[in-house]
């Protein structure tokens, strides 16, 4: 008998032994199993992380064109828009000399009722534009002012204009 107990000992040793390794291969094999998921999870999250941050850097690039444009198109605004300033006060300058050196006169139109003229005049000066009418000559001094007064004005429609093209260029108004 005691024979068969060291039979059925040795035996139940061996079916322990095969249990215990099969229970461990099932084991290693669900972790191999389970780490692949992972590894799969994680490799899918990476992978959307990575088509995230490639859209956010198109999209800040797209952005930063954007924004070179625009300031491009500022500066080009802005150089234009002094040119138009400096042109016209060079005109006014211009025009205010001329008044000062009495090489031109502003004149106004005299309403013949007010005169009490009926005739029409012979001629008129060289530098006349209106032919046949009365005119009174303006007084440089106040000719002056009145450039003065034009030029604020003119350069007021100029930053008026450039305030307009940019409200029509950032709000894509054209």
């Amino acid at each position: 008998m005691k024979i068969d107990a060291v039979k059925w000992g040795g035996a139940l040793l061996i079916i322990l032994g095969l249990m215990a390794g099969s229970a461990w291969a099932a084991w290693a094999w669900q972790a191999n199993a389970y780490g692949q998921q992972l590894a799969a999870k994680e490799a899918a999250h990476q992978t959307e992380r990575t088509d995230l941050a490639n859209a956010n850097s198109a999209q800040i690039l797209a952005e930063q064109g954007k924004r070179l444009a625009l300031e491009q198109w500022l500066a080009a605004s802005d150089q234009s828009h002094y040119r138009a300033l400096t042109d016209e006060k060079t005109k006014q300058a211009r025009l205010r000399d001329r008044l000062a050196t009495a090489d031109l006169w502003l004149s106004v139109q005299l309403d013949a009722a007010t005169t009490g003229y009926d005739a029409v005049l012979p001629t008129t000066s060289a530098g006349g534009v209106v032919h046949g009418s009365h005119r009174a000559q303006l007084d440089p001094a106040h000719a002056q002012r009145i450039i003065g007064i034009t030029g604020d004005g003119d350069q007021g429609l100029i930053a008026l204009q450039a305030c307009q093209a940019y409200i029509r260029e950032t709000s894509g108004t054209h």
